[in-house]
């Protein structure tokens, strides 16, 4: 009973999160043999393959929001509030090519992205011209990503990373990034932190970034009965944001019940996931 109550949430569960090709991703990512860039051994297979990654992944879009012109690009043309499933099985089917699949489908993943970033380009309610192949832009998209998924295996991870692992996550992660066409990529956690500080002169409150965050926060596309723990997930993410980015996202910055209730929450429900997401001799 038990085992079927798990097979149930974790088809449930993958199905949201890979969509309908989900399945054959999964089994061409992991199934086809050749060389890989990272094996299971490495920060970046065990971070990526971590339930963590659900907090960590809301985390980074409210912080990605704030750049301006990042936002103008996911605002004008990603369709991520007609199709938000859509957009986060892309993302994490991305992920997961350029972590745990072979070095071929990886770099054909990667290609595929880029010919998708040359054609994304407009102008920001500002006026500025923006472009999603922007080495600038690209390097604060993968900051913003980067540094939400360590925080967030740092806190909700079932293997916590030491400090010389979390060096190494950064610098594999800077791999992909610089086949994306970033620049200037961090390989170490303080090079990371000096980045992010870096990047603050140019983040902003705007109305679509704000609009976002109420999307994401207060009506999320999920049916009734997964509204509670994805609320846990989303106030996960945010007990997680620094105090410089609540502001402009008109964010509470609540330290107690973020340390206490949040905390908790966030989990019991990232548990819940992996003994969901677990293989049945794992979860017997």
């Amino acid at each position: 009973m038990i085992e079927r109550v798990r097979e149930r949430a974790s088809e449930a569960i993958f199905a949201r999160v890979a969509g309908p090709e989900g399945a054959g991703r999964r089994d061409r990512i992991h199934g086809t043999a050749g060389v890989r860039r990272f094996s299971p051994s490495d920060p970046i297979w065990r971070v990526h393959a971590d339930p963590s990654m659900f907090v960590g992944g809301i985390r980074a879009l409210l912080l990605q929001s704030l750049h301006p012109l990042a936002m103008a690009g996911v605002d004008q043309h990603s369709g991520f509030r007609g199709d938000p499933w859509g957009r986060l099985q892309r993302t994490s089917g991305f992920i997961a090519e350029t972590t745990f699949a072979t070095t071929t489908h990886a770099d054909r993943a990667i290609s595929a992205v880029r010919r998708i970033h040359e054609r994304v380009a407009g102008e920001a309610p500002d006026g500025r011209a923006y472009a999603a192949s922007d080495p600038h832009l690209l390097r604060w998209v993968h900051l913003a990503e980067i540094d939400s998924f360590l925080r967030a295996h740092d806190r909700y991870g079932s293997s916590p990373l030491s400090p010389a692992e979390r060096d190494l996550y950064v610098a594999q992660t800077a791999v992909t990034a610089r086949l994306l066409g970033a620049e200037e990529v961090p390989e170490t956690v303080s090079e990371l932190d000096a980045a992010l500080e870096a990047h603050r002169a140019e983040l902003r409150s705007t109305p679509a970034a704000r609009a976002a965050a109420r999307f994401m926060l207060l009506n999320p596309p999920v049916p009734l009965a997964i509204r509670a723990p994805y609320g846990m997930l989303a106030a996960a993410a945010v007990g997680l944001l620094p105090r410089w980015a609540r502001r402009p996202l008109r964010l509470p910055w609540l330290p107690l019940t973020e340390a206490t209730a949040v905390r908790a929450g966030g989990v019991v429900v990232t548990r819940a996931i992996g003994w969901a997401m677990a293989p049945p001799a794992r979860s017997a």
